[in-house]
């Protein structure tokens, strides 16, 4: 599990980083537009994978921490 969770948390790094980077070439999502909505854009699927990827790399920190559980 640790081997698991250490490729989670460098999944998890390299996919911010893709996202934050696409992010910059595009323009931006307009504000008060609900997450729904925010998906019809591009930039706003790059936003919601950066989260999931931060989300990605926390589960792969908690399995590398705590490999068999309690």
């Amino acid at each position: 599990m640790r081997n698991f969770g250490a490729m989670l948390i460098v999944a998890g790094i390299v996919g911010y980083i893709y996202c934050s980077d696409q992010l910059t070439k595009l323009e931006p999502v307009p504000e008060e537009t609900s997450i729904g909505k925010s998906l019809e854009y591009p930039a706003g699927k790059f936003e919601v994978g950066r989260y999931a990827a931060v989300a990605g790399a926390f589960c792969g920190l908690l399995l590398a921490m705590y490999p068999q559980g309690r």
